[in-house]
Formats: structure tokens, C-alpha cells, sequence
């Protein structure tokens, strides 16, 4: 009986360390093992790699097939790569993942590429047929996003007039491409209270009726806010958390894993933690609530997350100084060539919010240890942003707040000194010279407008920076942002300040490793290493290899978070 006892408990060890065919036990073996010769670890370490295996959620060897491929088991899956090319999950440097996902509801204005509207005629018309397929009632609001005065035929925005003529019995309020400016229709003029003696709103501009105080439908910056964003938080909480899984869904299909909501409001926030406790995200999505709307006692309580929960953490505070190049609202120290309709020779735009509650309430941020994301376009919002950072520093001591400049896009080479002297990290709007490079030529002149996101500078200054498509105003298209980086080419072709182009390699970075360092993730996200997160991306072909003009044609295969495949090309 001895004896038989000791036979089983043999047979039993043997089948518990047997390893399979392929050579790892099964407590050893990958979930996934990728080979081939284009494997881009963005780590200096790990360069040259041709095999990387993944358990759990994590990478756990990378080398050569020879070494990796003794993890595989019979239950691996083993991804034969062959032309094409593996890189880490990108990361979004910035933008509006909740702004995306309430999108789905409205009307698509956006110019091509992006969608179909190249004048107001064209505008009007799909307005109409939204407004009557969606079958809103009287009096209910319709909302519309996307559209360009810089690309309409008419090159203006479109008015009141323009607007009433889709309807008169309903709201209609148009979210500019920018973000930064809305054109509504009398209704909702109506609505809101807003006529002849309404004044501008501090940080907002509510243009009239040549001379008139009559307004024409077109509202700027805070102005724009209250008919664009005020009423988003009356959305149904279910139907929020809904629309938050579709943004996900659609930051995955274009390679994404980690995933910025970068101005929250409070319902977000709520809607998103409750999304993720009930069922994890399938990516990572780090919020970042906007401070202008919170007052100084809800601002000091909120605290970035240790970890994510459920795919989900707030990651700290995000400001905004100024408005947007494309709709000249970009705060300058110097006027612009050409500015907006009835705008003076010496117009240089304005700050959306105060140097003086912007300056103790950033100090606070940094002496707490929140991190904090500043958005500021123009040359004159940066050195708002500069000012009050480089104060707040003289109060803290040496701190590693990497405090993020959101587009960072009219820089000057002296402020580029003053980011690495004060431990600022630019985050830029890196695709804009292809959608508005022609236009800002026209608003800035030629001196400003080719060194607008210098990303080539920067990266021989050895100042760490980021590039963003800053969804929904594009696409979240990472492949195309790349490609904008790397070749600043025009919608005509011209190519906007060459000696400020990227490598392809200083562009992969900046959608990875760059990203991580501005999250402070760079220990866990950014590079394919042993023992960072399993986020990886399956692309098409190599990027740092394929024809630079070639580089926004590259297809998303499959994305990986996680070590689970979120996305699968079904071509």
C-alpha cells in the first residue's frame, strides 16, 4: 500500500513539472510570445529584440527567439510578426476621452478630411437632416461639433442667421474644431438670456452685429462654454458610462492604451468611476478635472490616484489660459498678422483665466504634489504659465512636478531655456501643421508660424516632451499625428518650418516613453521592458523604416492592453 502511495505521488510530481513540446511548463509559459525583426522597444536596453513574451498582464522577457521562445507552452499564443511591426501601446499626451464619447450624439460638421462639409450650404443641410433624423422635439437643444471657418469655402463662421435658416423651433449650439468658440442660433440665444445688453463674460467674447451691441451667433472662449458644455452633466448617468466604453473602443482602434479625459468635469469624473468599478475599462484613462469651474475648497480635495481602479485614476488638475490658434484666440505677446473680423491692428487676443488665480492656486498644486496640466497656445499664455510656475518654485524649493504645457504651440526659443530650467515638459499640438498650417502662415506670419510646435529643438535641447492630436478636435489617429511630426507638411503641400520636423524615432517616442514620463508612468508604460505593463501595438508595416510620407498610411492591427487584446483590424 507503501509502495502504490509512492507511485502516485511520483506520477503526480512528474505530470505537475512536465513541460510541453515546446519546452515550458505550464506555470512557466507565455500567454503571448511575439517574434520578428521589426520589434521597436523604444529601450536602448532591449534594442535589436526579435521575440517578446507576455504572462498576465505583464511583459516578462524580451531577446532573442531562441531565449523568448522557450516560454512558449502549448497554450501560447505565438504571433508571428513577419513585415510588420510591433511598438508599446501609445499613450494620449492629451485629450478629451469624455468629450469624445458624448459626441456620438451629435451632428458631425467636421471638413475634410475628417468628414464632408465645405461650406455653410453644406452645413445647414446636414444639420437639417440630423435634426429630423434624430427626431428632436421643439425646444429640445441640438448640438453640432467640428466645424472650420479656416476650411468652409465662405472663410467665416457661420451666424445666427445662418443657423436659424436649419431651425428656429429648436436650440442649435455648433462646438468650433478648436473647442474654443460656438455658433448658435437665436433660439438658443433665446434660451440662455444672451442679447444687446449682455456683457462679455471675463475670458469670453460675444461678437455682434457690425455696428451693432446685437449678437451674431458667434460666441469665443468662456463665452462659448456656457452653451456648449453647461448642459452636458444633465446626460443620463447610464447613458454617460455607455458612451464612455464606445470612447474607450475607439481610442483602442487607433492603438491607444492609455487614455486622457483632459478637462473633467465633476460628473465625469463620477460617471467614469462608477463605469470602471462596475466593469474595468479596457484601456487605462487617467482624468484630469478642469480647475476654472471648481472654487479653491474642491480644487485643495482633489488628489491624484494612488493606482487605477478598474482601468481608471484622476491624475490631477488641468488649467486653461488661452484659446486656440486656429480660431484666433491663442494669447500673443505680439499682435498677430491677421486677426479675427473687426479686430484691431494691435489685437493679440486675451488670457481665459487671471494671472492672479492662476498663480496661488498652481503654487498650491505643486507644493501639494498634484500634477497639473496648463493650456496655453500662444507665446503669451506660456510666459503667464512660466511666471507663475517659476514663482511657485521660489515658494517649494526644487520639485519634480513635471507641470505639462498643453500645446506649447507658439514657443519661443527662449522660453524653450525657461521649460528645462523650471522642469516644464511641452505636450505639443503636433498635427496642427497639416490641418491649419496654411492658416496660421495667414494669422501669425511666416517668423512665427514655421517654428510653431518646434519638436526638433526641443529634442536637441534634451527637454522632454510629448505630441497630441487633442481629440475630438481630430481624430485620436496616432499614425497620422506621427506623420504631421515627422514631415509638417500643409494641406497645400508646403512644409511648415523643415528644420522642425521629427524623426520618425523622436515621434514614436513622443506616443510612448515621452507620453509615460509626463503621466509619471515611465517606470511601467512607454518602452517594451520586462516587467512593465503589457500595452503593445501591431502595426502594419515599420515606421522607421517605411517612406516618411508613407507613415499616416500605416494600419492598426491589433492593440494590446494590458496583455489582452482590445482591438483586432478586421482587414
Amino acid at each position: 500500500m507503501l509502495l502504490k502511495r509512492i507511485i502516485i505521488l511520483v506520477i503526480v510530481g512528474l505530470t505537475a513539472c512536465a513541460r510541453s513540446d515546446n519546452g515550458a511548463s505550464p506555470a512557466d509559459a507565455a500567454d503571448i510570445v511575439f517574434r520578428g525583426s521589426n520589434i521597436i522597444t523604444v529601450d536602448e536596453a532591449h534594442a535589436g529584440a526579435t521575440a517578446v513574451a507576455v504572462k498576465g498582464t505583464d511583459i516578462v522577457a524580451v531577446g532573442s527567439v531562441d531565449d523568448v521562445s522557450k516560454l512558449v507552452g502549448d497554450a501560447t499564443r505565438v504571433v508571428e510578426l513577419g513585415d510588420r511591426a510591433l511598438v508599446p501601446g501609445f499613450i494620449d499626451a492629451h485629450g478629451h476621452m469624455a468629450f469624445v464619447a458624448r459626441l456620438v450624439d451629435f451632428a458631425n460638421l467636421s471638413s475634410p478630411p475628417v468628414g464632408p462639409v465645405e461650406t455653410i450650404d453644406d452645413l445647414v443641410r446636414i444639420l437639417t437632416q440630423h435634426i429630423e433624423a434624430s427626431g428632436a422635439a421643439p425646444g429640445e437643444w441640438v448640438y453640432g461639433y467640428g466645424y472650420d471657418d479656416s476650411l468652409l469655402a465662405e472663410n467665416r463662421h457661420p451666424n445666427r442667421d445662418d443657423l436659424d435658416r436649419a431651425s428656429t423651433q429648436h436650440p442649435i449650439a455648433l462646438m468650433h474644431v478648436s473647442g474654443h468658440l460656438a455658433a448658435v442660433n437665436s433660439a438658443a440665444l433665446a434660451a440662455k438670456n444672451v442679447n444687446s445688453l449682455s456683457e462679455n463674460p471675463p475670458g469670453g467674447v460675444i461678437r455682434r452685429r457690425p455696428g451693432t451691441s446685437e449678437p451674431n451667433g458667434v460666441m469665443e472662449e468662456l463665452a462659448a462654454f456656457q452653451f456648449v458644455m453647461n448642459d452636458f452633466d444633465k446626460i443620463d448617468p447610464a447613458r454617460l458610462q455607455e458612451m464612455v466604453r464606445e470612447s474607450v473602443d475607439i481610442h483602442a482602434s487607433f492603438g491607444i492604451t492609455t487614455i486622457q479625459d483632459g478637462a473633467s468635469t465633476l460628473a465625469d469624473v463620477t460617471a467614469m468611476t462608477d463605469a470602471a468599478a462596475s466593469k474595468p475599462f479596457n484601456a487605462d484613462v487617467v482624468a484630469f478635472p478642469m480647475a476654472t469651474t471648481l472654487d479653491d475648497e474642491t480644487l485643495d480635495s482633489i488628489q491624484p490616484s494612488a493606482g487605477y481602479v478598474g482601468g481608471f485614476r484622476v491624475g490631477g488638475i488641468k488649467f486653461m489660459l488661452d484659446g486656440s490658434p486656429q480660431g484666433r484666440t491663442a494669447y500673443l505677446s505680439e499682435p498677430y498678422a491677421e486677426g479675427p473680423p473687426g479686430a484691431d491692428a494691435d489685437y493679440r487676443a486675451y488670457p481665459a483665466y487671471p494671472a492672479e488665480e492662476f498663480n496661488p492656486r498652481i503654487a498650491r498644486l505643486i507644493e501639494a504634489g498634484v500634477p497639473t496640466l496648463v493650456h496655453a497656445n500662444g507665446d503669451g499664455a506660456i510666459d503667464m504659465l512660466i511666471e507663475g510656475v517659476a514663482s511657485a518654485l521660489e515658494q517649494t524649493g526644487p520639485k519634480d512636478h513635471r507641470t505639462v504645457v498643453i500645446h506649447a504651440q507658439l514657443t519661443r526659443e527662449d522660453q524653450l531655456h525657461r521649460y528645462k530650467e523650471l522642469g516644464l515638459v511641452p505636450s505639443y499640438y503636433a498635427v496642427h501643421p497639416f490641418f491649419w498650417g496654411d492658416w496660421h502662415r495667414k494669422s501669425f506670419g511666416d517668423d512665427r508660424a514655421l517654428f510653431i510646435s518646434p519638436v526638433a529643438r526641443t529634442a536637441e535641447l534634451g527637454i522632454p516632451f510629448s505630441i497630441h492630436n487633442d481629440s475630438p478636435v481630430v481624430p485620436p489617429d496616432v499614425m497620422r499625428l506621427m506623420w504631421v511630426a515627422v514631415n509638417r507638411k500643409t494641406r497645400s503641400g508646403f512644409v511648415l518650418g523643415a528644420d522642425q520636423r521629427a524623426t520618425p524615432m523622436q515621434a514614436l517616442h513622443a506616443v510612448t516613453l515621452g507620453a509615460a514620463y509626463q503621466y509619471f508612468e515611465e517606470d511601467r508604460k512607454g518602452s517594451i521592458t520586462p516587467g512593465k505593463q503589457a500595452d503593445l501595438v501591431v502595426l502594419g508595416a515599420n515606421p522607421l523604416t517605411v517612406d516618411p510620407d508613407t507613415i499616416k498610411d500605416i494600419q492598426i492591427v491589433e492593440t494590446f492592453a494590458r496583455g489582452k487584446s482590445i482591438y483586432r483590424n478586421k482587414n
